[in-house]
């Protein structure tokens, strides 16, 4: 027997014809710390990567981008004009008026900016959806908005800094910004909201468009303005789409119709696509980016 073979036997105890080895009490995991909210804080930080590949996210850009690039494409054979220096109302110059208020001469014309020229770089995208609900009896008491925030978290899927992502803010409430008599104070939650970026985005969308729309009863389509609207205004310049979805369309999402009972009160919502369209006539590319995606449009 060597002596390294020596110094281990007593450690070994031979027990009914087989060898036990001694072994020490497994130690006590500490308690772990918990946050302000009282959710506790793992060992290590754990981030949430994306599991697999969405779906109408792989189609905009195998897809939907081209057609995009083909349909808004403007030729433009000349370089374009310098924009025109901006008039203010009074000299910043002159003494007198130099700490007042100074406009431009004419208002604010972001609306009737021409569009950017048409290039890759260029092409309309989704940047993110808001679903944004406001609850009448929220006033009277803010219980009545607990059914809200557990549907829209259901809906959306987004929390407050979720899978560790800091950037990720979840279901938010909407508060009164003036004073209404009788219904809103300065402060007074109204209301709730959520904003919905990357994958969620996209996820949320074919639910949409797969499980909602085509299902709602009397449903045409998105409604649009007249063919002679002008393409310079405010809301026909700012590159977003909104529409409302009535009380009915909440137990049509697949994560409601499972448990509807939990809902008792079920309550509309407003539906808001924000792109990076801009410019004269940046609903209208704003539109034919939905259209790709599947969301019917219909004339007024």
């Amino acid at each position: 027997m060597s002596a390294q073979a020596a110094t281990r036997a007593p450690r070994l105890a031979t027990t009914a014809g087989r060898t036990v080895r001694r072994t020490r009490p497994a130690p006590t995991p500490k308690p772990l710390k918990r946050d302000e909210k009282g959710v506790p804080i793992p060992h290590v930080n754990l981030i949430v990567r994306d599991t697999h590949k969405s779906r109408l996210a792989d189609h905009y850009f195998q897809t939907l981008q081209d057609d995009l690039m083909y349909m808004t494409y403007v030729h433009e054979p000349n370089p374009r004009k310098p924009p025109r220096p901006v008039r203010l109302s009074y000299d910043p110059n002159d003494p007198y008026t130099k700490h007042r208020y100074n406009p431009p001469l004419g208002g604010n014309r972001w609306s009737k900016q021409p569009p950017p020229p048409s290039a890759p770089e260029n092409i309309v995208q989704l940047e993110r959806i808001q679903i944004h609900s406001m609850i009448k009896n929220a006033a009277s008491s803010r219980v009545n908005l607990l059914g809200p925030i557990m549907a829209l978290r259901a809906i959306s899927g987004a929390n407050e800094k979720a899978g560790g992502q800091h950037t990720a803010e979840g279901v938010q409430l909407v508060r009164g910004r003036k004073n209404i008599q009788g219904w809103v104070r300065p402060g007074l939650p109204v209301g709730v909201k959520v904003d919905l970026k990357g994958p969620q985005m996209y996820d949320f969308l074919s639910v949409l468009v797969e499980f909602v729309l085509p299902r709602l009863r009397e449903f045409q389509g998105v409604v649009m303005e007249g063919p002679s609207s002008r393409l310079d205004k405010m809301s026909a310049a700012s590159g977003v789409v909104s529409f409302g979805l009535p009380p009915q369309a909440l137990g049509l999402f697949p994560q409601i119709e499972v448990n509807f009972d939990a809902y008792p009160h079920p309550f509309g919502m407003h539906i808001h696509f924000f792109t990076n369209a801009k410019g004269v006539g940046a609903q209208n590319r704003a539109r034919a980016l939905l259209s790709g995606f599947q969301i019917p449009f219909a004339r007024s």
